[in-house]
């Protein structure tokens, strides 16, 4: 039986290398794959996923109102599907992921998410929130805060370097996102105290 996999992580934990290492793995084997990307904040019509070390393939734009159940399975009728991988999944609407699970129970084709859980202000994205209350399989993706626990929440970085408290939920531009454990988050959010001189510039 075909699942429902959600691979969650902060920023910069090697989602997305992971995501096209697993799809070359299929393709080498002379399987089919669909990727999908959010395409909410690209302009154009063409899908790019790339990491940060440089890896890079095409993939097809998601955006609200998209039935990807009907794209993948228009596109398996002609080409069989061994699995698909979706990328900033966290972009995803709550319908959407219902129909990436119809893909695993109604097509058999596993469904391979990866995307951010929360997003700067400690907020679940409702793709996230989504995928955590349906999908078969949750697998979290770690990376080390600077203190060298593990980090689970992101802080954002505006130009001038400073935290950022309050703003959309989603910045593409100059902000910069650091990943942090909830203890320094905590710190760098202006919830607690902090105990070390190690820190941004605060707003």
């Amino acid at each position: 039986m075909a699942k429902l996999y959600f691979n969650y992580a902060t920023m910069n934990a090697g989602k997305t290398t992971m995501l096209l290492q697993a799809s070359y793995n299929y393709r080498e084997r002379g399987m089919t794959t669909m990727l999908f990307v959010a395409g909410h904040y690209r302009k154009g019509d063409s899908g790019l996923i790339s990491s940060r070390i440089g890896l890079e393939t095409e993939a097809e734009m998601f955006r609200d109102g998209d039935d990807l159940f009907a794209r993948v399975a228009e596109h398996h009728d002609h080409t069989t599907v061994h699995c698909v991988f979706v990328d900033e999944a966290q972009f995803l609407e709550e319908e959407q992921v219902w129909q990436l699970a119809r893909i695993a129970d109604r097509l058999n084709i596993p469904v391979m998410c990866y995307g951010l859980r929360t997003d700067f202000q400690g907020k679940l994205f409702s793709g996230s929130r989504a995928l955590l209350a349906i999908a078969d399989d949750l697998r979290e993706v770690r990376t080390i805060c600077r203190c060298g626990r593990k980090a689970t929440m992101v802080v954002r970085l505006g130009p001038d370097g400073k935290v950022a408290h309050r703003g959309e939920q989603v910045a593409i531009g100059k902000d910069v996102y650091v990943s942090l454990c909830r203890r320094h988050w905590e710190e760098e959010m202006g919830r607690a105290a902090p105990d070390d001189f190690i820190g941004f510039m605060k707003s």
